[in-house]
């Protein structure tokens, strides 16, 4: 049982009248989008208004105050039922904008609700809608050449297409209340934005071809049928009628769409009013053509055919269908012999056809006993230019002469075949929406709109076939093909039929097609004004405005000049096929609309509507792309790649719009169903990439310190595989909720800025260590987890007053080596290059000292594909020791690197045991000196800052004096080893060892104390820093493996030491440590 709704006016907290259209808190309000920016719906379930809250204040019942605070947002239910209670639902079309007015100030109008009911609100309009110009001036000519049994499988597909888009429509306008929108709002509201605008424009671009449609018909109406000595371009030569019929109907056609734009423009309510007046010319054109038929039994109309042997003749030239006549007993020539003949002599030259057969007469319409209906059941398709013939009919055949085509014979204008007429024939079926789209206007229309529709489509599809049948029982098979009527002195072949009068249908016709342009041009622009009030395409914006009461002035104008596009084309068997597409493109999305809801099974899909399938959808669905590739398979191509460019166009530059779409749904379906199929187990080398779980760091206004590390993460992603942008704030959730929603906010706007494709996750900890451990555990889903942690080089940690950043970081790695991740550590991330930079000839230079399973050689590959690193080379360096023999390990490099399929250059340095020099022990004391005191001496913030700047003066100090000790005696690096090379070098070690003992003691008194594992390590960092420097420091960016922290904590500060001396001198450096697994393979 319906729900009726009152509608009364509400006051605002101001005390100021508000009209249920303001007060409407069903509908869907895009404009008005939350904090984060992701558009909501105003809806009673939720008071999300200030004028709600204002109101809720107001309760101090006392029955309830276990919920009183609670208030705020969730509503009583007393107040929901009285908000449901007024709520109103505004009308489609021009209704609204008739009775609103929108100036600042002006007392509105109190809407009426809505009182049509199924017949006047859905099945008339959806009649009216179906049944037009194809089926008075093509339909005949489509029985005649495809015949009854070809005819009737065209009207049983596009019915049967029609019926099942009505069914899945049926079943989303009864699942909920429609507002005024119609099929644009369900497609869009069920399938997404970027769906509902694309097919949105694809149904506006069919409405308005549509209206082109019915102002060429009624133009080729009033030239052929009515008015025929109107034309302004007529035909001196046979050849030219046909262009000279195209330009008047491009004349006639443009003065026509003007006219009916301007009546648009200047009152929809005329246009409203007279549309009862064209449809009951549509009935009553029909009946006449049923009170025809019925006639043709008993008394069957006089319209006799002329026949030329078996061809049929144009017969506006001549009265009598004869040869000669007598006249008080003289034997003359006829009007005929003269068309034939070159003189009216009866010994004139004549057409050797013309010579050779004989005239007859035939009745155009025998009548539904006459049994031609046997004679029509085939098809008779012909080529263009061919003439209409009867095969019943002797003939005996003349030789092809090109004089023929300038005779007066009945000819083909196009070429005929089953899929051209497929598509001429489509346009009969549309406008099965027009019920959905009158869904304000409806009293109920969760009950109106399944039965109306269905209805309407059963009794169209009825008289299609009924018709189809009839034709071909009633009229002669000649008179069928004859399309304009030539045959039978120009009269319309349909309303030879008719009775009580041809006029009949003509007039009727004339007034249907009219009427239907003028209810294209009001529908189409009002349907792009709801697009462009969506905000989901940009560039339609101003089509949105209009005059001050809401008239879509824009939009008509936009309209009328894409209509006037179908005009110029003139031909409406060129123009039919077009808008077929666009028609079956919105049927096409209408079901698979309702298939991707039914198989998703959403809580929110409730349809009244009980009888669909979603396999009927699907039939459907598949109906509908089979006759679009049926009727022409580039149009559909074409009608397809635009609504993709549409697709893809508001895909990337359209509104964020959260409608609760199937799409989304289906995407979650499909993402839940692949994670369950993902194995948790680490992929296959082959299919290994660096699902990146990205640590920012932000400042205290919640901005990124490095956006260049976003940069740097989408180079080495180009949006493939998995990135997760994480940040930690410390405190608890509670207290820092606001600051993480905006840490988020600030994170996606840079996310986008710099292109980077992934997702964000901001944790609250109460420490910034455990929400970093917490984020490496956890981030990620099933098996869609990160395998590599990247981060930025902690740049101040000298000069950090609180040891524990570096403390944190050095945890951090741990933690990643530990969960058997990747690591890569960005060194001055701020000069990395940005997205648009392009860097020029240079070197990406890894540096190979121990194997990490292949991210050394995997990383710089990524990078290369990039165009920002795509000029630059890749150098690999590996370190040799003494006892290696270099120049092998060159080549098993480089074939290595060959059956890895990378291109690089290879490159092994030598690197012999040197003793180690007094600066490595002076770097040394200096790094355990600074740690001790800084550990034994609880000092005050100032002196601690004091002492830390006597120890770098005296680290300063003592650099400059090695530097100088070392430019007098430098050291050599080695750069290929030989046998020769080799002994030299032993036995040079073996005459120094006594003096490197000496040395030994005679070192300062300091260093005996140092521990000897650091010097070990120093020497390293200063050795290998001297290499890398050397050959690396022009480099663009530098890979290295990173060292793994102590296993001993105690000495965490001096192992970021060594991380210091080890890149110092060095601009860009990645830190690189791997998983503990191969990430490479040399296998396909």
């Amino acid at each position: 049982m319906p729900t009726n709704f009152t509608v009364v006016p509400v006051k605002d907290a101001r005390g100021a009248k508000r009209s249920p259209t303001e007060d409407n808190v069903l509908r869907e309000e895009d404009e008005e989008a939350t904090g984060d920016g992701v558009p909501k719906e105003n809806s009673p379930f939720i008071n999300n208004t200030d004028n709600d809250k204002a109101n809720s204040n107001s309760y101090d019942g006392t029955n309830m105050a276990l919920f009183e605070e609670e208030m705020d947002s969730h509503p009583m239910v007393s107040s929901l039922l009285n908000k449901l209670a007024n709520y109103t639902n505004l009308t489609q079309g021009a209704h609204e904008h008739e009775e609103a007015d929108e100036d600042e100030g002006a007392k509105k109008k109190t809407v009426k609700s809505p009182q049509m009911g199924t017949f006047m609100g859905v099945y008339l309009p959806c009649l009216q809608n179906i049944l037009g110009v194809i089926l008075f001036l093509r339909l005949t000519w489509i029985v005649g050449t495809a015949g009854i049994l070809e005819s009737l499988a065209i009207v049983g597909l596009c019915c049967s297409c029609t019926m099942l888009t009505a069914i899945s429509m049926s079943a989303i306008a009864t699942n909920g209340v429609v507002p005024a929108g119609g099929s644009y709002y369900m497609i869009s509201r069920s399938l997404g934005p970027e769906f509902g605008g694309a097919v949105g424009l694809c149904f506006y671009l069919g409405t308005t071809f549509a209206g082109s449609m019915y102002i060429l018909g009624t133009i080729e109406i009033l030239l052929t049928y009515i008015v025929p000595k109107a034309a302004i371009f007529v035909a001196d030569k046979k050849e030219d009628e046909v262009a000279a019929l195209l330009n008047n109907m491009r004349v006639y056609g443009t003065c026509c769409l003007a006219l009916m734009a301007v009546v648009v423009f200047v009152g929809v309510k005329y246009v409203n009013k007279l549309a009862l007046v064209f449809l009951a010319c549509v009935i009553l054109s029909i009946l006449a053509i049923y009170a025809g038929v019925i006639k043709s039994v008993f008394e069957p109309p006089d319209f006799p055919v002329c026949m030329l042997g078996n061809r049929t003749l144009h017969n506006q030239k001549f009265d009598k269908c004869l040869k000669t006549e007598v006249i008080d007993n003289l034997t003359v020539s006829t009007q005929l012999w003269r068309l034939f003949c070159d003189g009216p002599n009866l010994n004139a030259t004549c057409n050797e056809y013309f010579t050779n057969n004989n005239v007859t007469e035939v009745q155009g319409i025998p009548g539904l006993t006459s049994r031609v209906i046997s004679d029509n059941l085939w098809s008779a398709y012909a080529s263009l230019g061919m003439t209409v013939e009867d095969h019943k009919l002797p003939s005996l055949p003349a030789p092809e002469s090109a004089q023929d085509f300038n005779m007066p014979y009945v000819v083909n204008d196009i070429t005929t075949f089953f899929t051209l007429l497929v598509g001429i024939y489509f346009p009969s079926v549309t406008g099965i929406m027009a019920g959905s789209n009158r869904s304000g206007d409806l009293r109920d229309a969760q009950k109106s709109i399944p039965i109306g529709t269905i209805l309407a489509i059963a009794t169209t599809s009825f008289i299609y076939v009924t018709c189809v049948v009839l034709f071909g029982a009633c009229i002669e098979g000649v008179l069928l093909r004859d399309k304009f009527g030539d045959s039978v002195k120009g009269n319309l072949v349909i309303g030879t039929l008719s009775w009580p009068s041809p006029w009949v249908i003509v007039i009727g016709s004339f007034f249907s097609c009219c009427g239907a342009g003028l209810q294209s041009l009001t529908g189409a622009p009002r349907l792009l004004q709801a697009i462009a009030r969506d905000g989901i395409v940009p560039f339609l914006q101003v089509f949105g405005h209009g005059k001050a009461n809401g008239e879509p002035t824009w939009a008509l104008l936009l309209t009328a000049g894409i209509c006037e596009i179908g005009i110029l084309i003139a031909s409406l068997d060129s123009v039919a096929p077009i808008l077929s597409m666009f028609f079956l493109m919105c049927y096409l999305f209408v079901n698979l609309a309702c298939a991707v809801q039914t198989l998703l099974r959403t809580p929110n899909w409730r349809p009244r509507f009980k009888y669909y399938h979603w396999t009927l959808s699907f039939l459907g669905m598949s109906l509908c792309l089979a006759i679009m590739f049926i009727s022409s398979w580039y149009y559909a191509i074409v009608a397809m790649a635009i609504a993709g460019c549409i697709y893809k166009y508001i895909e990337y530059r359209g509104a964020e719009k959260e409608w609760g779409d199937g799409i989304r749904g289906l995407s979650l379906n499909a993402a839940r169903y692949a994670l369950i199929r993902l194995e948790d187990a680490p992929p296959h080398t082959k299919n290994w990439r660096p699902q990146v779980l990205v640590l920012l760091n932000l400042d205290s206004d919640q901005s990124i310190k490095h956006p260049r590390l976003l940069s740097f993460t989408t180079q080495l992603k180009a949006g493939k595989g998995l990135t997760i942008v994480a940040n930690v704030l410390e405190g608890t959730y509670l207290t820092k909720d606001t600051e993480a929603r905006r840490a988020e906010q600030n994170i996606k706007v840079c996310m986008s800025t710099e292109r980077t494709k992934g997702f964000c996750h901001v944790v609250v900890s109460s420490n910034l260590r455990d929400g970093v451990s917490h984020l490496i555990q956890s981030a990620g889903l099933g098996g869609m987890k990160h395998n590599t942690v990247l981060m930025a080089w902690p740049g101040t940690w000298k000069q950090s007053n609180d040891p524990q950043s570096w403390k944190n970081f050095i945890e951090t790695i741990r933690e990643t080596t530990a969960t058997h991740h990747a690591l890569l550590v960005a060194k001055n991330v701020d000069s990395f290059p940005t997205n648009q930079e392009r860097l020029g000839e240079g070197t990406i230079d890894v540096w190979w000292v121990v194997h990490d399973g292949g991210m050394l050689m995997l990383l710089p590959f990524l990078l290369r594909q990039h165009k920002v690193w795509r000029k630059c080379k890749m150098r690999i360096f590996t370190v040799a020791q003494l006892d290696d023999n270099s120049i092998q390990m060159k080549k098993d490099l480089q074939m290595f690197l060959y059956h890895l399929r990378l291109d690089a250059e290879v490159e092994v340095v030598e690197m012999h045991d040197n003793d180690i020099s007094a600066f490595t022990y002076e770097k040394t004391l200096v790094m355990e000196q600074r740690s001790q005191m800084l550990k034994q001496m609880q000092l005050s913030r100032t002196e601690r800052e004091r002492e830390a700047q006597l120890i770098h003066d005296r680290n300063t100090a003592s650099h400059t004096a090695i530097n100088d000790k070392a430019d007098a005696a430098p050291e050599r690096v080695h750069m290929t080893w030989t046998k020769d090379k080799l002994f030299t070098e032993r036995r040079h070690r073996e005459c120094n060892a006594n003096v490197a003992v000496r040395d030994l003691f005679n070192m300062k008194p300091e260093w005996e104390s140092l521990n000897q594992s650091n010097v070990r390590r120093m020497h390293t960092a200063v050795k290998l820093n001297e290499v890398v420097v050397n050959k690396s420091q022009g480099a663009h960016l530098v890979l290295l493996n990173m060292p793994g922290p102590p296993k001993n904590r105690g000495g965490d500060e001096n192992y970021m030491e060594f991380l210091e001396v080890l890149l110092e001198g060095l601009n860009r450096v990645l830190l690189v440590r791997g998983g503990g697994r191969e990430v490479i393979t040399i296998y396909s």
